[in-house]
């Protein structure tokens, strides 16, 4: 059961990507840009449409398939550079499948060419607060980025201490200090902000969820669940397929 849960995590949160070509210079430019919060350039760069952007392969020979297909290309570089930049992977995809699934539904070029550009600076706004809020010492980077990698097992403050090489008392008050809450809160947190986006955007079970996030039961993933949000999950997943 547990290389069950380690590969229904794996699979989650290691998605591939569709193969694209390296962008050019400008297209750099404007990733770049947005992966590193500045929001005047990427307003500034958003000022000529995506339908009025010169260079636009033909990806379909109807023009508003067409330009679909472009924004789903450019989501998914956005998407990218923003997990480059520290974007938690959930997030990233989440913010990407939501964005699509919005121009999917469009029968309008212009109602797509404008989601574009709130689409940027969605990114681009939430990676500016990133970057503010992610200053903070190595080993509790460190930790972080443990945490996200093992939400499929359960994480306790000794392992994390191994891992970082410091004392447990030490670990927990740096901890506190610099996240603003505890490490079992943290990591509490964490597993549900992540089971709310596989409850929202994959086909797993409540039960499925509930054991790859390595709760105890069911019960208690649900009882959990209801205290951090106001619904148990499967409310939750009816909420956001109605309004998706």
């Amino acid at each position: 059961m547990s290389y069950e849960k380690e590969l229904i995590y794996q699979e989650y949160v290691q998605r591939e990507n569709e193969i694209l070509h390296a962008p050019y210079d400008p297209e750099f430019r404007f990733y770049t840009a947005i992966k590193e919060g500045n929001e005047e350039l990427v307003k500034e760069l958003c000022r000529e449409h995506l339908k009025d952007k010169k260079g636009l392969g033909k990806l379909s020979d109807n023009p508003l398939q067409n330009l679909k297909y472009h924004f789903v290309i450019t989501t998914a570089l956005v998407a990218r550079y923003c997990i480059e930049g520290g974007m938690e992977l959930p997030q990233a995809y989440g913010l990407s499948d939501f964005y699509i699934q919005k121009a999917d539904g469009m029968k309008r070029i212009e109602d797509v060419s404008a989601l574009h550009q709130v689409m940027c600076l969605d990114y681009t706004k939430r990676m500016r607060q990133l970057i503010k809020n992610s200053i903070c010492s190595k080993p509790i980077a460190l930790c972080v980025d443990y945490i996200y990698d093992h939400l499929h097992q359960k994480i306790t403050v000794p392992i994390l201490a191994k891992q970082v090489g410091l004392s447990e008392n030490y670990l927990s008050r740096l901890f506190k200090k610099e996240m603003k809450v505890s490490i079992s809160q943290y990591i509490l947190t964490k597993k549900i902000d992540t089971a709310k986006n596989m409850l929202a955007y994959s086909d797993y079970s409540i039960s499925e969820i509930s054991a790859t996030l390595a709760f105890s039961s069911q019960s208690y993933f649900t009882e959990i669940f209801r205290k951090h949000t106001g619904m148990t999950p499967m409310q939750y997943r009816v909420s956001k397929n109605r309004f998706m």
